[in-house]
Order: structure tokens, then sequence, then C-alpha cells
């Protein structure tokens, strides 16, 4: 895993798994992000070292509590930022696409203000 982005799309990808599955597995991580199993082993293994997921014996991912706020963020940006483009008129898969790029680069300053422009939009 070569950067703060990569780290952010296999957490962000556990926590949507978590919410799906009962169980997470490096294989569902795998499929989900269309990625071989040994790039995906690899990527694990690193956040386990950063403290950001546990691996238990029968190969079960979770987040610790440092993870989880860090994929809770990536989340919150990824379907905050997909609405945005949607409400512009952008279909939805291409809307998906542009947020799960912008999502970690965008400053916080500007996504809250994205995110309150948002709420008051809805009013």
């Amino acid at each position: 895993m070569a950067n703060a982005e990569s780290a952010e799309m296999y957490l962000e990808t556990i926590y949507v798994l978590s919410k799906q599955q009962e169980n997470v597995r490096k294989v569902d991580v795998s499929k989900h992000l269309n990625y071989a199993k040994p790039s995906i082993t690899r990527g694990i293994s690193l956040l386990e070292k950063r403290g950001l997921v546990e691996v238990d014996e029968a190969g079960n991912i979770t987040m610790t509590a440092e993870g989880k706020k860090l994929a809770k963020r990536v989340y919150d940006r990824h379907t905050t930022l997909t609405a945005v483009f949607m409400k512009l008129g952008v279909d939805e898969k291409t809307a998906a696409d542009d947020a799960c790029r912008i999502e970690h680069f965008i400053s916080d300053k500007t996504f809250n203000a994205i995110k309150k422009h948002l709420k008051e939009f809805d009013k």
C-alpha cells in the first residue's frame, strides 16, 4: 500500500462490507475492489501494522477504533460528494466514481463547506 489514499480505500471497503455482512475477509475485499489477493494481503498487513485493523485466526478482519473512525470519515465524504454530484444532475455511477477520486484529496475546510451547503439545499 503506497499511500494514505490506498489505506483509506481499503478501510472504506472493509467498512462498507461490514455493514452488509457479519464477517469480512480478504477475499471479500479482493472481490469488492477487483484487486488481486496478494495485493489485498499486503495492504491488510500494512493496515495491521498501523493499528487500523485486526485479523483473527479465522481470517476475519475487524477495524480498530482508529480504523473505524478513519473509515467513517472517508465513507461520509464519499456519500456526501456523491449526493452533491447527483443533485447537480450527474448520473449515479459517474457521481460515485468522481466522489471516490475526490474524497481522498479534498480539504476538511472545503468538504465541510460542501456538507453545510448540501444541508441548506435540502431544507
